[in-house]
């Protein structure tokens, strides 16, 4: 009798140390860094161009670590780098490539995205049907936006009298400096009426019917219908210069046409081009990594559902050898 009350205390007593040492274990401090340990805020501000593209971004990491948060604002590229420089945000955006000049100070560029500045017209241009079928050369562009450009659209060989009001961004914009580039000039150079923004200047054209501008294909393409949208049509580029849009250089009906015809190269670069987040010196902060870190892996799934080009493969991997503690 007794033998059997302490093999039954014995039995107690080990049933009672298997629960303590399995509530132990599963509340014994982890090691592995688990989402929602990420915590701070990131700020970014910069290039209309990026800016629905981080907004997107910015909404999807936070829905995956709840304790990030982001500070997201669009105000050109200039500020973008004059911003990260003066450690006002943690990344600025910037929609064209460095200059020598801020590479010098410290500016560290990571290639998120691609993407292209087009040039628009008003679709109620009375040449509108000519000007589908025919575009302009880039020599044509060039005497728009010339310091004395051309007054009427007949002067680019077009069959209806209207006078041609050119349009062009105020505010230091990698778009606009891009567009600049395309033509062999600076951005201030291109003449016209200058609109803030990249928001602002899609409304000028489509409330003026003479008008022609260019924008980010953010700002020209609807990214919900994939079409331009109402009021503007993209003026395609007579890329051969022969005087009509041939075969080959007719993808501006939609959204998807286009951004293979950057793809591919078929549209030139520029006005294509990289889209940048850059930091003062590399990036320290934990949750600022690890977003950088997710841009560059699952954040590129967010990309053509926006609108953009993803970074190829071997330029990712690149940009990623960037973060490592000894690159």
């Amino acid at each position: 009798m007794k033998t059997t009350n302490l093999s039954t205390r014995l039995f107690t007593v080990i049933a009672i140390l298997a629960i303590a040492f399995s509530v132990f274990a599963v509340n014994k401090p982890k090691t592995v860094c688990t989402k929602e340990e990420l915590q701070g805020t990131i700020s970014i501000s910069g290039a209309f161009a990026l800016y629905p593209l981080e907004v997107r971004w910015g909404e999807e990491f936070t829905r995956i670590h709840p304790g990030v948060h982001f500070d997201i604002s669009a105000g050109g590229a200039g500020k973008g780098i004059t911003d990260a420089l003066g450690g006002m945000v943690d990344l600025g955006a910037v929609s064209r490539d460095l200059y020598p000049q801020e590479t010098a100070k410290g500016v560290l560029a990571f290639a998120v995205a691609r993407d292209a500045v087009v040039p628009t017209v008003n679709s109620a241009n009375p040449n509108i049907k000519s000007i589908q079928t025919r575009g302009l050369s880039k020599a044509a562009f060039l005497s728009i936006y010339s310091e004395h450009p051309v007054a009427n659209w007949m002067d680019l060989g077009f069959p209806v009298s209207a006078p041609v009001h050119v349009y062009t961004r105020s505010d230091a914009s990698g778009g606009g400096e891009t567009w600049a580039t395309y033509l062999g000039l600076k951005q201030e150079d291109l003449a016209g009426i200058g609109i803030y923004g990249d928001p602002g200047l899609l409304q000028a054209v489509i409330r003026d019917p003479f008008a022609t501008g260019y924008n980010n294909i953010a700002y020209a393409f609807d990214a919900s219908t994939k079409k331009p949208f109402a009021g503007i049509t993209i003026l395609p580029i007579d890329l051969n210069g022969n005087g009509k849009i041939d075969a080959d250089e007719n993808f501006y009906d939609s959204l998807d046409a286009f951004t293979k015809a950057v793809e591919e190269g078929k549209y030139p670069s520029p006005p294509a081009r990289n889209l940048y987040f850059v930091s003062k010196g590399k990036p320290q902060r934990k949750e600022l990594v690890e977003f950088l870190r997710w841009v560059f892996t699952e954040g590129q799934h967010d990309v053509q559902e926006s609108g953009y080009i993803a970074v190829p493969d071997e330029k990712r991997t690149y940009e990623l050898n960037k973060l490592k503690p000894d690159a």
